[in-house]
């Protein structure tokens, strides 16, 4: 199972209770530890802590770099998380994992028919299946800081499904490929 999570930093209760869960591979669409200067701290925000949580999963995680990730994160993180995007294959089938400050559905980066783009930044869960241009868009949504009236959660790809939830594991949104 591969857990896909979000683009935002991480509170203390929710990294214990799905990151350390042993068996998902955690992918993080960027802005890992800092929320940049538009939004307030969430409460509880305790970045130091999450630095830990996720070093013990560091062999587990993959990350992209958001439009708030710095090299000073990558100083305390023990994982790569300053790459643009990121590339999850699944048979024929690609992911191409990014923030979404540079790649997104209005600029788009190379896919094939039929590939993912997942990506984070609007904080907003979605799924958008592009017929013209044969590939389709989701996003995660936000854990920390959700947006237009959105959930704290995270996706879960597994196989061939993707699902939506939130922190109380209720299914907010489902896709097949």
């Amino acid at each position: 199972m591969h857990q896909i999570f979000t683009d935002r930093h991480i509170t203390v209760e929710n990294c214990w209770k799905h990151i350390r869960r042993k068996g998902p591979t955690g992918c993080f669409t960027g802005d890992i530890l800092y929320h940049g200067p538009r939004n307030d701290l969430p409460r509880d925000y305790a970045p130091k802590e999450v630095i830990a949580l996720l070093n013990e999963r560091k062999n587990d995680i993959y990350c992209v770099r958001g439009n708030c990730d710095t090299e000073v994160d990558q100083m305390v993180l023990e994982f790569p998380v300053l790459s643009d995007y990121c590339v999850l294959a699944e048979g024929t089938q690609a992911i191409y994992a990014t923030h979404g400050h540079i790649y997104n559905e209005q600029k788009l980066p190379p896919l094939h028919s039929g590939d993912i783009l997942l990506h984070g930044h609007t904080h907003v869960p979605k799924c958008v299946v592009h017929e013209t241009e044969q590939y389709i868009c989701m996003n995660p949504g936000s854990v920390s800081i959700p947006k237009e009236e959105s959930w704290h959660g995270y996706m879960i790809w597994e196989g061939k499904n993707f699902v939506w939830k939130d922190f109380d594991g209720q299914e907010h949104l489902r896709y097949s490929v």
